[in-house]
């Protein structure tokens, strides 16, 4: 152990402790804004720089380890001044237009220099200009970057992408698109990490609120929206309500007082999804045993996460054919939508204004794809929001979301089973699929929790599951590095699986580019949770057991793996290009 003073306190820490680390252990909070734990501790914005006794210059407490006999001062006059001044050269590079950046109010530099009392800049301000494509589904304005390095490192160290790279030289170095090609020419997945990393603005997702309001606004349109599974566990954050308070039916509600016509849930379309898809598992298993089916590739991927598909065409363009064909649950949901609900209230498709609510950035860009178009050839999904911008649409319409009343969604594509919710989860989609495919299998219905193997935060899960007297070997993966080192050890032949589950984002979908932002805070663990204890508690815990979905089947799809169904809810991962 390691004895120091910090602020006249006696400490006592273990060896190779950070000076930040020892200050928190006994309540000292130093600040920080380009630290991110394990991932980018280079001290670069030098705002956490403490004094030490003996030590002539100022350290930086993130990367600097604690010592025997250490005396730390944490906010001395020299350390205040230093780091009052280290923030008022970062605000002479940045575009201080506050009430206009969506990070407003949520800004750890914003939060900074309030804190630190500057209300005058000394130094005169120089802007790059420079700002991307307003109409890609991810937009970086470099007048908002602090260089802070954290968008490089989420992005190199765990999503294993490299997007982001340092540019130029000396006082011009900037953060940019590496190699200076444009972002939508490069191979980014639209996981949004680096959104959520980011400590300022200079990062954010198109907004498309106003395309919502316009079409509120129409009489001549029938708006719908479809709330995905990960949602009801982050959309309150940001507007003081509790996680127990934040249910999918005060939500609801509050789009209701908006001007949404009808309310459903993706938890019918991701019943839908595990219907398709299940059933093309089986579909595969058999021809594989068939004569001639030694050509028929395994493991077979899940579809339903639009980064993993844009990262798998990028990097592994060899293996789609291995990818599921079925539609992802927002894209199911837009195509019954338009089709069969549209024939249901007797209206053209076209009047038809379908919108999703996601904690994702890279379903704007899977809804834009030519290939998720009905016959009119209009999206089968107008509008994608994420939960950031549904929390501003609940604000800009004045509701008092901690006031409302409860309300149901509407039916026949509002109900979702308990294996649909667990879709935002990492291991859901699996956990939920081997529920269904052991029915279709057998006849019979397993324990819904016989799967809980494939469940937590593991960033490479494999277990291997008897069905119907098969093995059937599976894995899980989250976050695009953990796909990565998966997907390389299947090509070397070190491992063997019939069926992967791999979303993008760290946690699933509750980690997801498009949730609320909480500077340092890692929550996809804790809303994961809230996931699993909906579908523990939930009464239909299987998908094939879902009313809606047999209705749906009963009334217009006939069966899974159906002509109509191949139709509506399969699509071909080739008939596009990255960047579309």
């Amino acid at each position: 152990m390691v004895k120091l003073i910090i602020d006249d306190r006696e400490v006592e820490v273990p060896e190779h402790t950070t000076i930040l680390d020892a200050a928190a252990s006994v309540g000292i909070k130093i600040p920080t804004l380009c630290y991110l734990r394990d991932l980018n501790e280079v001290g670069a914005c030098r705002v956490c720089v403490v004094e030490v006794e003996g030590i002539d210059q100022l350290v930086a407490a993130c990367n600097n380890y604690v010592l025997d006999g250490m005396v730390v001062r944490t906010n001395s006059n020299k350390a205040r001044i230093a780091r009052k001044t280290n923030v008022e050269f970062l605000l002479s590079q940045h575009d201080s237009e506050c009430t206009s950046c969506t990070r407003s109010g949520n800004c750890s530099l914003q939060s900074l220099a309030n804190d630190l009392g500057i209300t005058d800049l000394p130094f005169s301000k120089h802007l790059e200009g420079f700002k991307s494509d307003p109409s890609f589904p991810l937009i970086r304005n470099n007048d908002k970057c602090i260089k802070c390095l954290r968008c490089i490192q989420i992005c190199e160290k765990v999503q294993g992408t490299g997007v982001w790279d340092l540019t130029s030289r000396a006082s011009h170095t900037v953060v940019n698109v590496a190699g200076g090609k444009k972002l939508s020419e490069t191979d980014c997945a639209l996981c949004g990490q680096c959104i959520t990393h980011c400590p300022t603005g200079a990062l954010r997702a198109r907004d498309d609120t106003e395309r919502v309001f316009d079409a509120l606004a129409d009489p001549d349109k029938i708006c719908l929206v479809q709330i995905a599974p990960a949602v009801r566990t982050s959309w309150g954050e940001s507007l003081g309500l509790s996680r127990g308070e934040a249910t999918v039916e005060r939500l609801a509600t509050a789009l209701r007082m908006m001007g949404f016509d009808y309310v459903f849930d993706t938890n019918f379309s991701a019943d839908l999804t595990i219907m398709e898809e299940g059933s093309e598992l089986l579909e595969r298993i058999k021809k594989a045993g068939e004569p001639g089916g030694e050509n028929i590739k395994f493991p077979m991927f899940t579809s339903c996460c639009p980064g993993w598909i844009r990262y798998v065409k990028s990097h592994y363009p060899d293996m789609l054919d291995q990818v599921s064909t079925s539609k992802s649950p927002q894209q199911m949901f837009g195509a019954v939508a338009k089709t069969y609900y549209a024939d249901a209230l007797g209206v053209d498709p076209s009047k038809v204004f379908c919108v999703s609510i996601m904690p994702c950035v890279a379903k704007k860009s899977e809804a834009a794809l030519p290939t998720m178009v009905g016959e009119n050839g209009e999206p089968d999904v107008d509008v994608v929001l994420t939960v950031r911008e549904v929390d501003r649409m609940v604000r800009a319409s004045h509701i008092d979301a901690t006031s409302i009343e409860e309300q149901e969604l509407d039916q026949p594509l509002g109900f979702g089973t308990g294996a649909a919710v667990i879709f935002g989860a990492t291991g859901g989609v699996m956990d939920a699929a081997l529920r269904s495919a052991y029915y279709l299998a057998t006849g019979e219905n397993p324990d819904p929790d016989a799967f809980s193997g494939v469940r937590g935060l593991g960033g490479w899960k494999e277990k291997t599951f008897d069905l119907a007297g098969t093995p059937l070997r599976v894995a899980v993966a989250h976050g695009l590095g953990n796909a990565h080192r998966l997907i390389e050890a299947l090509r070397a032949g070190e491992v063997s699986y019939d069926f992967v589950e791999i979303m993008a984002c760290p946690g699933g979908c509750v980690g997801g580019g498009g949730q609320p932002i909480h500077d340092g805070c890692e929550l996809a663990g804790e809303r994961g949770d809230v996931l699993w204890g909906l579908d523990a508690a939930s009464e239909v815990r299987f998908s094939h057991e879902n009313p809606s979905v047999k209705l749906v089947y009963d009334d217009y799809l006939d069966h899974p793996l159906s002509e109509r169904a191949e139709e509506l809810l399969h699509t071909d991962h080739t008939a596009w290009s990255m960047g579309k």
